[in-house]
């Protein structure tokens, strides 16, 4: 490969902080609010124009929805977040589950009031693009942006950008699951014009559950049985019967997936039905590929939905995600990584920063937290090797294949973000390092903070 030299240039400090959170969905967000509510001066870091990453920009409404009777559920900053967004009008029940589905556009405010209210300084429209470190310690970020090259200094930095980018480029050690191995990537998107009446009576004429997930070759779930039984809103029917006719290309068998609310004013939102394998989510020309092919497979899946379902007659296009759904690329190797045997069978730990259910979503596996059961997430999990002063929240802390499905999902990110952003505040006050710091200390702030540990 061909290579340049880029010259050597002096940057502008513009901005010095405590604690600096590097991307903020909900890892990230809920870092950052637990950070500056332990006492530090905190900074909210985010490439896009608006806060809550998969929540707002991807469009992921679907915050708590394995939440059911029976379930043992996180508390803390993550609950917050659904509570919030119910008082402010931007949630509605959620169709499969005892949670409520959050409202993505709507999000975008909640967040920027939470972040207002708890004296974070918020810097959008910045890309965090390698970490500054000195004598093996990350002391900052280089960021790009409309002004040019800049540099933010911190005391600790969280990394939530869901990749481990700075990370990675700070030289801690890392692992991405192979390509052919990854977990799908998606174009969610919401539709205008649907008949509620028409669609739920649809709906429920015939209603499909979780065992219906599996038949295809395509989505095939491994269950523990007792989420067959249960009601899921889940969408195959409309797309098969369109290849058939020739209404879509025959090789689009794939499309299938659920929806997340229908709204009285005919909206039908969060359309999780297009899934396309095979890409990395740090490789920009997969990236690519994804947005425009899965745009293109979101057409294909109203055509479908307007001929062979219910109330969607007359639909039209009401918006895609601003980016991409990205569910696994790069992990930290931590000082702990968690394990299939922790998240299946009830993983107990000395330094837990919270719990969270018994919930599994990937690699073919579903299983719902029915039954009560939870495990704890270690601090150990979010500090990566080799680079101090770093914290890692959200998708990409350490563990092996199936204990990233549980990890994954936004309201174990927010468990880890909420530990993540304590134990940096925590930190600083006590003048320890992150892989030193006190976790009896970390843990009265958690809980004083709302959160449950045990």
């Amino acid at each position: 490969m061909q290579q340049i030299l880029e010259p050597a240039r002096s940057i502008d400090v513009v901005h010095e902080t405590d604690v600096l959170v590097v991307g903020s969905g909900p890892g990230g967000l809920t870092a950052a609010l637990a950070a500056a509510r332990a006492g530090a001066q905190t900074t909210l870091l985010e490439r896009y124009g608006c806060f809550g990453g998969n929540i707002t920009q991807v469009g992921v409404e679907g915050f708590a929805w394995y939440r059911r009777e029976g379930t043992v559920d996180c508390e803390g900053i993550g609950p917050e977040l659904e509570r919030r967004a119910l008082q402010m009008g931007a949630a509605t029940p959620e169709p499969q589950s005892t949670s409520s589905a959050l409202d993505a556009e709507m999000f975008k405010y909640v967040a920027d009031q939470l972040i207002a209210e708890a004296g974070i300084h918020p810097m959008l429209h910045r890309s965090a693009v390698s970490p500054i470190i000195v004598d093996g310690l990350i002391r900052g970020v280089y960021t790009e942006s409309k002004a040019g090259r800049e540099a933010i200094l911190a005391k600790r930095v969280i990394d939530a950008t869901g990749d481990a980018d700075m990370a990675y480029r700070a030289g801690a050690p890392t692992v991405k699951t192979p390509r052919e191995r990854m977990m799908s990537v998606s174009v969610m998107f919401s539709m205008s014009g649907v008949n509620k009446r028409g669609f739920i009576e649809a709906v429920h004429a015939d209603p499909q559950t979780y065992g219906d997930w599996s038949g295809n070759h395509e989505w095939d779930y491994e269950t523990s049985g007792k989420e067959d039984h249960l009601f899921s809103p889940f969408l195959r029917k409309p797309f098969a019967k369109a290849v058939e006719a020739g209404l879509i290309p025959p090789d689009l068998r794939t499309i299938a997936g659920t929806w997340g609310t229908m709204s009285d004013a005919g909206e039908l939102t969060y359309l999780n039905l297009v899934h396309i394998q095979g890409l990395d989510g740090t490789n920009p020309t997969d990236l690519t590929r994804g947005e425009i092919d899965g745009r293109a497979q979101a057409i294909h899946a109203m055509t479908a939905l307007r001929h062979y379902m219910g109330g969607c007659e007359q639909a039209k296009l009401r918006n895609f995600g601003m980016t991409l759904g990205i569910r696994d690329t790069r992990k930290i190797d931590a000082q702990y990584n968690l394990t299939e045997t922790d998240v299946r069978e009830q993983g107990r730990f000395e330094d837990a920063i919270g719990i969270f259910p018994e919930f599994i979503d990937g690699y073919g596996v579903l299983i719902l937290p029915t039954t009560g059961r939870y495990w704890q997430l270690p601090y150990r999990a979010l500090v990566p090797k080799g680079v101090g002063h770093l914290l890692v929240a959200g998708r990409a802390i350490g563990g092996d294949l199936l204990s990233h499905a549980s990890a994954r999902n936004m309201m174990c990110c927010a468990v880890g973000g909420q530990g993540a952003g304590v134990a940096a505040a925590i930190s600083i006050r006590r003048d320890e390092a992150v892989d030193q710091v006190n976790i009896g200390a970390v843990q009265a702030e958690l809980i004083r903070q709302g959160a449950r540990i045990r």
